[in-house]
C-alpha cells in the first residue's frame, strides 16, 4: 500500500467523521395533550396542479384525523386532470387559480387560499403529503401551540419509497435537510436557511404581516423565501423532521419526473446553505468517491492489507449513508451496498441543475417553464 493510498484512506475516514458532525440530529415534534388551551380553527391549504394521481392519500388521511376543527381548501392551480373533482369528492372547498404566466404557480395558489381562509392558523400542505396516524394533525398543532403559536413551524415529511428508482433520492433527502443549517452538532450554531416547504404551520396574523406567498411569488424556492420573510420580521422559524407525523411519496410518476423535480430546486437552494455546512457536504460527498476509488485500486493491485482497509472504509460509508437516509425516509437497506450509484446520481443531477439555472436560466416543472 502506497503513501497516497494511506492519505486517501485517512481522508475517507475524516469525511465519515465530518458526516457525523454535518448530520448530527433530526428532531421530531413532541406534544402533550394534558392542560392544553383549545386549538383554534385551522385552514388547511393545499396548492394542487395536476395532482389527481397523488392527492387522495392526503385527503383520506385528513378524513381520518381525530381533530376535525379545520376547513379544507384545495387551490386548483389550472389543472388539466381530475384534481378538482377528487378534492370535491373528499369534501374540500375548491378554489380556482388559473394563473398561467411563467413563475411560481404554487406561491400564488397558496396566497389565493390564504386570502379566502377563515381559520386563525394556516397549514400549508403539499398534495403528495399525508398524515401518518389519526392523531398526527392534533399533535402537530399542539406542538405549534406549545412553541408559542408564533412564526413558522415546518416539517420535512418522511419519504416513503415504493419503487426501485425512488431510492435514488436518498442523498437528495439528506442534503435537503442538512442544507437548512440546523441539524449539525451543537445547539443552533447557524441561522436557518428558511423553512421546509411541504408542511408549514403559521398563524394568519404573522403570515399577512410578512406579505406571505404574495411577497415571494417570484421565488423558485418558495419555502426558503417564505422562511426568510418571517425571519426579516423577527418571527421564529422552526424546522423538524416529520417521521411519525407526516410522510410523502415523491415523484411516483417516474424517473424523469424525479430528475425534473430535483433539478428545479437544488442549484438555487444550495445558495442558502451556510458555507461551513456546504464545505462539510462537499467533503462528505468527496469521501464517498474516494472510498470507491480505493476499493477498486486495492482489488486491482491485490494487496490484502489495502483490500481490508478500503473494504472497511467502503462498509462504513454504506452504513453511514444508510443510517442518514433512514432518518429521512423508508429507503431499502440493501440499496446502500451500492451507495456509489446514489452519489453519482446526486452529482449528475446537481450539475444538470447548475446548467439549467446558470446557463439556460430556466427550469421546468409540471409543464411550466419557470424563468430564473
Amino acid at each position: 500500500m502506497t503513501i497516497s493510498d494511506g492519505i486517501n484512506l485517512s481522508i475517507g475516514l475524516l469525511a465519515i467523521g465530518i458526516g457525523i458532525l454535518m448530520f448530527w440530529k433530526l428532531p421530531v415534534p413532541l406534544s402533550r395533550k394534558s392542560g392544553q388551551i383549545p386549538l383554534p380553527l385551522v385552514s388547511i391549504i393545499i396548492p394542487a396542479r395536476n395532482e389527481a394521481g397523488r392527492i387522495k392519500p392526503l385527503l383520506r388521511s385528513l378524513q381520518q384525523q381525530n381533530f376535525q376543527s379545520f376547513e379544507l381548501l384545495v387551490v386548483d392551480d389550472d389543472s388539466s386532470d381530475g384534481t378538482a373533482a377528487i378534492a370535491t369528492e373528499y369534501g374540500a372547498e375548491v378554489i380556482r387559480n388559473r394563473t398561467k404566466s411563467s413563475g411560481s404557480g404554487k406561491s400564488l395558489a397558496c396566497w389565493h387560499g390564504a386570502k379566502q381562509s377563515r381559520g386563525h392558523w394556516l397549514l400549508f400542505l403539499d398534495a403528495d403529503t399525508f398524515f401518518t396516524d389519526e392523531d398526527s394533525l392534533e399533535r402537530l398543532l399542539l406542538f405549534y401551540q406549545r412553541k408559542g403559536a408564533a412564526g413558522i413551524l415546518s416539517l420535512q415529511p418522511y419519504h416513503t419509497v415504493f419503487r426501485l428508482y425512488e431510492n435514488l433520492s436518498a442523498v437528495f433527502n439528506i442534503i435537503v435537510i442538512v442544507g437548512m443549517n440546523l441539524f449539525t452538532v451543537g445547539k443552533r450554531p447557524f441561522k436557518t436557511a428558511g423553512s421546509f416547504g411541504p408542511c408549514i404551520v403559521c398563524n394568519k396574523g404573522d403570515y399577512f404581516l410578512t406579505g406571505g406567498h404574495k411577497k415571494i411569488q417570484s421565488a423558485i424556492m418558495d419555502d426558503l423565501a417564505l422562511g426568510q420573510a418571517f425571519l426579516n420580521k423577527n418571527l421564529p422559524v422552526t424546522c423538524f423532521g416529520g417521521k411519525g407525523t407526516i410522510s410523502f411519496r415523491m415523484y411516483p410518476e417516474g424517473f424523469n419526473s424525479m430528475v425534473e423535480g430535483w433539478c428545479k430546486s437544488f442549484a438555487i437552494g444550495s445558495k442558502s446553505t451556510h458555507p461551513v455546512i456546504m464545505l462539510m457536504v462537499i467533503v462528505w460527498i468527496s469521501g464517498s468517491f474516494i472510498s470507491v476509488g480505493e476499493l477498486v485500486s486495492s482489488i486491482v493491485v491485490g494487496d490484502p492489507v489495502h483490500i481490508f482497509l478500503s473494504a472497511s472504509l467502503y462498509a462504513l460509508y454504506a452504513i453511514q449513508t444508510g443510517w442518514f437516509s433512514r432518518r429521512c425516509g423508508s429507503f431499502k437497506w440493501w440499496i446502500f451496498l451500492f451507495y456509489p450509484v446514489l452519489f453519482i446520481f446526486f452529482t449528475g443531477v446537481f450539475l444538470y441543475s447548475l446548467f439549467r439555472v446558470h446557463i439556460l436560466r430556466s427550469v421546468k416543472w409540471k409543464n411550466r417553464k419557470i424563468d430564473i
